[in-house]
């Protein structure tokens, strides 16, 4: 089924109790940051965008890293705001029916919301912390900008003098595989796979679709373009995300 959010809602959608729920790009546009894939995405308009989150450029390339700066400084000017698409989930968890929340983003916009930060599996990692590639310590993206603010373009790790990163997964970087584990464990212990603004075509998260219905459960897929797991799915929906995900998760 493809289309709208059907109404009624279908009794398997409505009596589903343990969704999990996989979210990427598309849930964030509304909230002012831009897909990466879509029509208008980064990618798709600047390719040679995605040198700033490629492992091999940003190490290599001091100017990659300090483009990379200026727009962590701009995505912290903008100061995105979590839209109805993310309250949604939060009111899907307050029913009581929520397993987990898997997230290809690196915006925190779940937890902004209301997201129980222990529900949430962040897959590539966050925005709003910095860690150093040599020495693994940790600190606030808040505090590596105040330093890019006060006059170093490529502020360096304050214990080793090594490179700082945000902690997100770059291209060219492994994925935690405690992180893994847990979004393929949330998979195969659900009976409801929500997909929502993802392409479903970045692994391993695209993946995890197989893994829930491999198991059984039910797929839905809100997503403004096709995506390879359409013909697979049990519903489609093509509205906007922040009008129709209300629809989908709503109580029975």
């Amino acid at each position: 089924m493809t289309g709208a959010v059907p109404h009624p809602l279908p009794a398997w959608l409505t009596s589903a109790r343990r969704i999990t729920v996989l979210t990427g790009a598309g849930i964030s546009t509304d909230s002012g940051i831009p897909d990466y894939r879509g029509p208008n995405g980064v990618w798709t308009k600047d390719p040679d965008a995605e040198k700033l989150v490629t492992l091999s450029y940003y190490l290599a390339d001091p100017d990659i890293r300090r483009r990379s700066w200026l727009l962590r400084q701009a995505m912290q000017r903008a100061d995105p705001q979590p839209n109805a698409g993310h309250a949604a989930l939060v009111d899907l968890e307050r029913q009581g029916r929520l397993r987990a929340l898997v997230t290809q983003n690196i915006d925190g916009l779940h937890q902004a919301a209301g997201s129980d930060p222990a529900l949430v599996h962040e897959i590539h990692g966050t925005v709003h912390e910095v860690v150093c590639v040599d020495c693994d310590d940790r600190t606030t993206m808040r505090a590596a900008l105040d330093r890019v603010a006060a006059g170093e373009p490529d502020p360096v790790c304050l214990v080793c003098g090594g490179i700082l990163k945000s902690a997100t997964v770059y291209f060219g970087q492994l994925l935690d595989e405690r992180v893994v584990a847990a979004c393929t464990a949330a998979a195969a212990d659900c009976d409801l796979f929500l997909a929502v603004g993802t392409s479903l075509q970045v692994w391993p998260a695209a993946g995890l679709s197989d893994v829930a219905v491999g198991a059984g459960a039910r797929l839905v897929v809100v997503n403004a373009q096709a995506t390879p797991y359409d013909d697979v799915a049990d519903l489609v929906v093509r509205e906007p995300i922040g009008t129709a995900l209300p629809g989908v998760v709503a109580r029975a």
